[in-house]
């Protein structure tokens, strides 16, 4: 690692300030310098719990499968194609972050703090050529952006213990907006600070909340019995007891699954689920609902029991929200690294996520797909077969097709005129000597006639 190494530089640019107390928003328990002093009269707690398994479900959805994803460095080639590019400061950074994280855990921690805090902040340590060697990341919910007299925006970041271990104190107070990387979603009001897409659900979160506290409260103190004991004859106080205690002796503790011997006219009866508890799991599944809308992820995918996709197929469910709702976070995401590590963008240098290792296990429809394109000329087979890690074939390096096909508009033109054959050329004439031989011979056999003729 190799932020001991600049730790001197760092002190020497970044202004020292004391560090600040956790602030309200951070989960680690501590209470706040700004509450009140009575804050456990207000109801106030500070040991956060997160907004349920159903927000923590939707942000991991996001999370896991955009680590998924590798991310690979492009830049056209002129021609419209492309070629990735292995020796950049951004193709280095996003394979091994840091020394602690690998890719995969950088961008899986990453997109997990951008759904769920709304921002994503990491600390960017550059080498001697100012390049970007290394990306930290640092708790979103302890970190926040202040503008200077200048217009200059400046941040103040914590919590990442392996940073502040090795930087020197207050170096982290005020940062140049140049070397930290601040992804954000929603930053309608303020343009430094995102909001995360649960923020449209808080009333949903409290009623979820609220319901399950209901639920454990039941069950804890107020828990119903599985049925009752009735008889139709006057009990005393003390049978009462003797009769409790004894079905207690049955049915708990060591004597659980025991066979009680009911007498004097007792009966057992069920108790079954009051329709009040039957609205109140409705209920509980619409605030989740609610809840899963904000985040556009569809039900299905959350694993929720009782979930109708009214004869959709999950698959198809799972196509349209990476077309759409993950399309557009990892669109996001690719464009704030790309302008952060200096890249035009598309189509001239970008950075993308491949989201064809998606299709990892899908084997049959990546093959299907992969035939399709070399059978229609848009992949040679040595590109297609590069895809799925194959070696190249000999003469596979050109795209082919077939001889039938033709463009469109070879059959809006007339057909060509066939040429006739042309006839045959006249002799060539004998060479020069060869004529003034047979002269001579012609005009000896004419004197010879005109003499016999005499």
């Amino acid at each position: 690692m190799a932020l001991p190494m600049r730790a001197g530089m760092l002190s020497r640019v970044f202004r020292p300030r004391p560090k600040a107390l956790p602030n309200s928003r951070s989960s680690s328990g501590y209470i706040p310098p700004s509450w009140p002093w009575n804050f456990w009269q207000l109801g106030w707690d500070p040991i956060k719990t997160g907004g349920g398994a159903i927000v923590a479900a939707c942000i991991d959805t996001y999370a896991q499968t955009a680590a998924e994803c590798p991310p690979s460095h492009w830049r056209s080639t002129g021609d419209g194609g492309r070629e990735r590019v292995t020796t950049s400061a951004l193709s280095r950074v996003m394979l091994k972050p840091n020394g602690y994280q690998s890719g995969s855990d950088f961008i899986l921690n990453l997109v997990g703090y951008l759904y769920g805090d709304g921002n994503a902040y990491a600390l960017a340590i550059r080498n001697n050529r100012f390049e970007v060697a290394e990306l930290h990341l640092m708790d979103a919910a302890s970190c926040e952006a202040s503008v200077a007299s200048n217009g200059q925006v400046f941040y103040s970041l914590a919590g990442n213990p392996v940073v502040e271990a090795v930087l020197p104190h207050g170096a982290l107070g005020r940062v140049p907006a140049r070397d930290v990387l601040h992804l954000k979603l929603n930053a309608r009001g303020n343009p430094l600070k995102g909001d995360p897409p649960l923020i449209n659900a808080t009333a949903d979160i409290a009623a979820s909340q609220a319901m399950v506290q209901q639920a454990l409260t039941v069950a804890q103190n107020q828990s119903k019995p599985s049925g009752v004991l009735t008889t139709d004859q006057p009990l005393e106080d003390w049978q009462n007891k003797e009769i409790y205690q004894m079905w207690l002796e049955r049915t708990t503790g060591a004597g659980a699954g025991g066979v009680p011997i009911l007498s004097s006219g007792l009966k057992f009866q069920q108790m079954s689920i009051s329709s009040r508890d039957a609205q109140h799991a409705e209920l509980l599944g619409a605030a989740d609902g609610h809840i899963a809308t904000a985040y556009r992820i569809p039900l299905p995918m959350l694993s929720l029991w009782g979930v109708q996709t009214q004869g959709v197929a999950t698959e198809d469910l799972i196509r349209t929200w990476v077309a759409s709702a993950f399309g557009f976070a990892l669109n996001h995401i690719e464009s704030g690294i790309g302008l952060f590590f200096g890249l035009p963008g598309w189509p001239q240098e970008y950075l993308e996520f491949d989201t064809a290792a998606l299709l990892r296990s899908a084997q049959r429809d990546r093959i299907e797909a992969l035939a399709r394109g070399v059978q229609g000329g848009i992949y040679s087979p040595n590109e297609a077969r590069a895809l799925e890690d194959l070696p190249a074939a000999k003469d596979g390096d050109s795209p082919r097709v077939q001889q039938q096909v033709v463009p469109l508009d070879a059959w809006s033109q007339p057909p060509p005129k066939p040429t006739t054959p042309a006839p045959d050329a006249p002799a060539a004439p004998p060479p020069a000597n060869e004529n003034a031989a047979a002269a001579k011979a012609i005009a000896a056999m004419r004197r010879s006639v005109y003499v016999g003729a005499a």
